[in-house]
């Protein structure tokens, strides 16, 4: 099956087309990273995949996500674990009073906070504290949102996502915030979660992109410039391109940097 399947999608704002003739392939148990500049139609990509905004019906295309052309939004989110930074603020700016534990069990009904007409059930519950020990992150279960760092308060939200054990992970910048310590953490908790989802990052680091992580896309000129094994993909002249300005791309241990040439 696969995760997406976006063939010929044209979409925007308005009048305005912000991605145009997009095709992207992702199978299920393939891990990803999409790259792209500041402004180069990253953001408008989640929101496709999300379904918050639609293609233009001014050409033939496909859209299909997890197989299907149809599909309920919300039995959607239970499928995809969809980690973007907007969510990640609003449990920060909205949500200070819950502790880890609340953040982790609210996800299976999809909702920002405990509520008194929901009824959890003791497998719901049970579900939850197993979330908190397989993301190692028992020691927040009685911590407030209000007193988390960034990096905690984030694997409380993948751990929201993962109550549903999700087919893939969608993460949109997923280090943004996070000190040098904390990334090499959420790093080893992506790879984690790669034994038993698809994990698609998107992302303009390089350092993001893990070992398992064997697929990458280029949004460059409004569109998904290239795509395909990371090998063939990650070059000094295609991440030139893409950033417009000379670089070369190194790799030690699996993992991948960039320097600029001078």
């Amino acid at each position: 099956m696969n995760i997406i399947d976006f063939e010929n999608i044209n979409v925007g704002y308005d009048e305005k087309i912000i991605l145009k003739d997009v095709n992207l392939k992702i199978k299920e148990k393939e891990h990803w990273a999409i790259l792209g500049a500041n402004g180069s139609g990253k953001s408008t990509l989640m929101k496709l995949i999300q379904s918050e905004i639609h293609p233009r019906k001014t050409n033939e295309y496909k859209k299909e996500i997890l197989g299907k052309a149809t599909y309920s939004i919300f039995e959607l989110r239970k499928e995809l674990g969809i980690i973007t930074n907007d969510l990640h603020n609003y449990f920060a700016r909205e949500a200070g009073y819950l502790n880890g534990f609340e953040v982790v069990l609210s996800g299976h009904y999809s909702s920002v906070g405990i509520f008194t007409h929901q009824d959890f059930t003791k497998e719901q519950i049970i579900k939850a504290k197993e979330v908190l020990e397989f993301l190692e992150i028992v020691d927040l279960k009685d911590k407030k949102v209000a007193e988390m760092s960034t990096g905690q308060l984030r694997k409380c939200i993948v751990g929201r996502a993962l109550i549903h054990n999700p087919k893939a992970f969608i993460l949109d910048e997923p280090t943004v915030g996070l000190d040098i310590k904390a990334q090499i953490n959420f790093i080893k908790m992506l790879k984690k979660l790669s034994l038993t989802s698809s994990i698609i990052l998107v992302t303009h680091h390089l350092e993001e992109i893990f070992e398992e992580i064997k697929n990458i896309a280029l949004i460059h000129n409004n569109t998904i410039y290239k795509s395909g094994k990371k090998e063939e993909i990650l070059t000094n002249e295609n991440l030139s391109e893409i950033f417009d300005t000379k670089l070369s791309i190194g790799e030690k241990n699996g993992r991948y940097f960039v320097e600029e040439i001078l």
